[in-house]
């Protein structure tokens, strides 16, 4: 039986699963060392409320208080064929900057000849109409850096102290967690899928273990390293544990990750930046070589406002 891939040109031979690479890297600056300074207005973000990847920029956005000065509209949920698109609907809206129907019409025009696979998030130049930047890393970090003077300097996601030991555990969390979920669900022979499971749930133990002993990754400071793993955890349990099979166990059977991840979603400005609705929609929805059916499923009931107890570890 021929098994059909969910990004065939993303696909190995062994059936793994291997992302393709950001497209667009430019970056913002501040000291006219490329063609896009900083100014407030100028710059404008396209997200879909459903990607972790581009969650974690919108969060980044708040958490800076940049949204008066960039802004941001949300694509479909739902993604056919034609790739993410503009429509009017509960969380999204058409296109209210350029009047694009689909985000593919601003990759093309930012590179006639761009083939790869049109994703988000996507930071967008208004006076040079084209894509600055498609990498969520680079946006956050453009975000906290470059744009702090239009923004709150009372957050910095990453601190000089720990620049090393932050870089290194962000990508450790990228490659076996954000990355891996999707590894174990879009792989497509039975050893990459179980190879990529167990890294999944070997990091998720060691990172239970690490938070039994400080609040946040980091101690009592939340830093964007910990925004890069709650954006993964606060859809493990409704798409990631059915969806892709990583069914070992789930999120809210580790205390610690669970009181984690509820601290961390009870933080201001953060609950309006997951929908649920979106998350499921899209995942089981639009991975239709996954779930044939359509069919989206109605759980599991989750309650993210409960008491999380995490402040003990603060006195600690």
């Amino acid at each position: 039986m021929s098994i059909a891939p969910q990004f065939p040109e993303e696909q190995s031979a062994d059936g793994g699963f291997e992302r393709q690479e950001d497209a667009f890297r430019d970056w913002v600056s501040t000291d006219g060392s490329t063609p896009y300074a900083v100014e407030p207005d100028r710059y404008h973000l396209y997200v879909c409320l459903a990607c972790p990847w581009a969650s974690r920029t919108l969060i980044v956005r708040n958490l800076k208080e940049l949204d008066r000065v960039i802004g941001v509209t949300m694509v479909d949920p739902i993604r056919d064929e034609r790739g993410w698109a503009f429509r009017d609907g509960p969380g999204y809206s058409t296109d209210p900057i350029n009047g694009f129907s689909f985000l593919s019409e601003a990759y093309t025009a930012s590179q006639p000849d761009f083939k790869g696979r049109v994703t988000v998030p996507v930071l967008w130049d208004k006076r040079t109409h084209r894509i600055v930047n498609n990498s969520e890393d680079d946006i956050c970090r453009m975000f906290n850096d470059t744009f702090a003077s239009l923004g709150s300097g009372k957050v910095d996601l990453f601190p000089k102290d720990i620049e090393a030991e932050q870089a290194k555990l962000s990508a450790f969390i990228y490659d076996k967690v954000n990355n891996g979920v999707y590894k174990a669900g879009f792989a497509t022979s039975q050893k990459s899928y179980e190879e990529a499971c167990r890294e999944l749930f070997a990091a998720l133990d060691e990172l239970e273990s690490r938070l039994g002993e400080r609040r946040y990754l980091f101690g009592n400071r939340i830093v964007e390293t910990d925004w890069r793993l709650f954006c993964t955890l606060v859809r493990f349990d409704a798409v990631y544990h059915g969806h892709f099979k990583c069914n070992v166990r789930r999120i809210i059977d580790y205390p610690n990750l669970q009181g984690y991840l509820l601290d961390l979603y009870q933080q201001p400005g953060i609950a309006k930046t997951v929908n649920f609705d979106h998350i499921k929609r899209h995942y089981y929805f639009t991975h239709d070589d996954i779930n044939p059916t359509r069919i989206v499923p109605i759980g599991p009931a989750m309650d993210l406002t409960k008491p999380h107890g995490r402040e003990r570890l603060t006195a600690a």
